[in-house]
């Protein structure tokens, strides 16, 4: 039978009427941030039901996360775009160092601390994905995909060079292929024609925006295009307290007028940078950053509506507190960022990061099953010792625990379980003289403690929400965990990046150790190591 919509409305409304005779459930609503950890600079698109969202990952291997969900609420990891920072030898740590455990600069030649990955974009363009990014001393990249969880092609180099930052593509109407970009320091924003496969620039650039008196610090230009106008979103004044400017002009090259769309209130000082999208139904949203220190800059969600031409973003200006979820095509509320890991798989969980690229010799999932072999190499200073493994801290407050083995450290060897930023505050056992002791370190001061009987600790880090530590071990699992160390307070910013929970181990030493492992075997590591036998974390919202 074919109803007529009239018809068809009114038993609708009347069934409607008699599943809820009191009145309509209140709409679903989500609670800002939407993602509390530090997915910095993010970048969002959506193709068919899905999102996906980029971020900064700066001298962490691998690089560039991508994040997919289906309600822009709820996100998990989908993979990395780069398996490895090749860009330059530095990625891959070579001595001798400048940077200490008590020092944030100068971080020197040998290190990349704060260059990698900065600022990415990602966009959508005849069935395939292409992200861009910049290093700050080595140019601006280039890789695509067929689907965003990879594998990624190997990078191409669309403008080499130090100095540039914040780029991102655009494809017209008309087919003709742009690159906008920034500056390291922030400003102006340039434009270059670019070959339509998106790999080479056909210019060597204009200036379209440069103004320092209305949109000074400006960065990390996003460009859409909207009923004809060519839209640039842009933050500006500065990280920690900028708002969110949008420019406009009937000219992908101007000329530009511009407004704040989005001003610090409500809690946020910064409502800083990010990425416009828009759900099936044509609601549109706007994800972005707000700086908290040590938990790094952590992903907000806020409506946004169009408004004789221009963006309104959150409550008329003001960033949201929370609003009613996006419609969108389906819900995503199991999706969840991925963080412990028993290590029983053959392969790291999405949510590892090293500090550099890896040693690959000295590490290993398959010599013990079940257990992650981390072999130690000679350093000076935590900040220089190779294979320290770190994931995104995950907020208001965490309790990250970790089970280490400890049978197989030589003399001179720490390790243990840090939050890795400056000063690298960490709990874990120095081996001197035979033995291993219980030892706290900040800043590169140690503090040593009781002589372990045992092989084995649990080693516990509890992060509140006032971006302090508190450390406490167990000799045992499942036994009583004990302080030790005072409370700590966390870096605020370490390298453009929030404090990240670790696992570490190196030989204390007068001179820092280089590629020492290269050219040796794999999964033979039978000495210097330690065996990770679980990290497990604990989110309290």
């Amino acid at each position: 039978m074919i109803m007529k919509p009239a018809l068809a409305g009114l038993l609708a409304a009347c069934c409607a009427a008699m599943s809820h005779p009191a009145s309509a459930a209140p709409a679903e609503r989500y609670a800002n941030p939407i993602i509390h950890a530090d997915y910095s600079d993010p970048d969002v698109i959506r193709v068919g039901d899905d999102y996906w969202l980029v971020a900064s990952s700066f001298h962490f291997s691998p690089g560039l996360p991508v994040l997919q969900s289906k309600d822009l609420v709820h996100w998990k990891i989908a993979g990395h775009v780069l398996p490895k920072l090749d860009f330059h030898p530095s990625y891959d740590m070579v001595p001798p160092y400048t940077l200490t455990d008590s020092i944030s600069k100068p971080v020197g030649p040998g290190m990349r601390y704060a260059g990698g990955v900065w600022a990415p974009a990602i966009r959508h363009h005849e069935g395939r994905f292409y992200v861009y990014w910049a290093t700050p001393d080595e140019g601006i990249f280039m890789s695509t995909a067929a689907h965003p969880a990879g594998p990624w092609s190997v990078p191409v180099t669309v403008l080499a060079g130090a100095g540039y930052e914040d780029p991102c593509p655009f494809w017209d109407d008309d087919g003709k292929a742009w690159l906008v970009h920034s500056k390291v320091g922030a400003g102006p924003i340039v434009l270059h024609a670019m070959t339509p496969d998106g790999t080479r620039l056909l210019d060597a650039g204009t200036t379209i925006v440069e103004d320092k008196v209305n949109l000074p610090v400006l960065e990390g230009p996003k460009v859409y295009k909207r009923d004809g106008w060519y839209y640039i979103f842009a933050p500006i004044g500065g990280v920690g307290t900028g708002p969110q400017a949008v420019l406009r002009a009937r000219s992908i090259q101007g000329p530009y007028e511009h407004r704040t769309v989005l001003h610090p209130g409500n809690g946020l000082k910064g409502p800083h940078q990010g990425g416009y999208v828009e759900t099936p139904s044509g609601e549109g949203w706007f994800i972005h950053f707000n700086s908290t220190g040590a938990f790094g800059r952590i992903a907000h969600l806020q409506p946004v509506v169009w408004k004789d031409g221009w963006p309104v973003m959150g409550d008329g200006g003001l960033p949201v507190p929370g609003h009613a979820v996006p419609r969108t095509a389906a819900r995503s509320g199991d999706y969840r960022l991925q963080d412990s890991d028993e290590f029983a798989g053959g392969t790291l969980g999405l949510q590892w990061s090293w500090n550099h690229n890896p040693d690959a010799a000295r590490w290993s999932l398959a010599q013990r099953p079940g257990f992650l072999r981390i072999e130690a190499n000679q350093a000076r200073h935590l900040v220089g010792a190779r294979n320290t493994l770190t994931q995104i801290l995950q907020g208001p407050a965490a309790e990250i625990t970790t089970r280490i083995e400890l049978q197989g450290m030589a003399e001179g060897q720490r390790a243990g379980l840090t939050l890795f930023g400056v000063k690298v505050p960490w709990i874990g056992v120095a081996r001197e003289g035979g033995a291993n002791y219980l030892t706290y370190a900040n800043a590169g001061e140690e503090t040593r403690g009781a002589k372990l009987a045992d092989d084995a600790i649990v080693l516990r880090a509890t992060v509140r929400n006032d971006q302090t530590v508190r450390f406490s071990y167990a000799a045992r699992e499942g036994e009583r965990f004990v302080d030790f160390g005072p409370v700590t307070e966390l870096a605020k910013f370490s390298w453009w990046k929030g404090s990240r929970p670790a696992v570490f181990t190196y030989i204390r030493s007068d001179s820092d150790e280089g590629k020492a492992g290269a050219g040796m075997p794999l999964n033979r590591t039978e000495r210097n190591y330690i065996d990770v036998d679980w990290f497990r974390v604990k989110v309290n919202r």
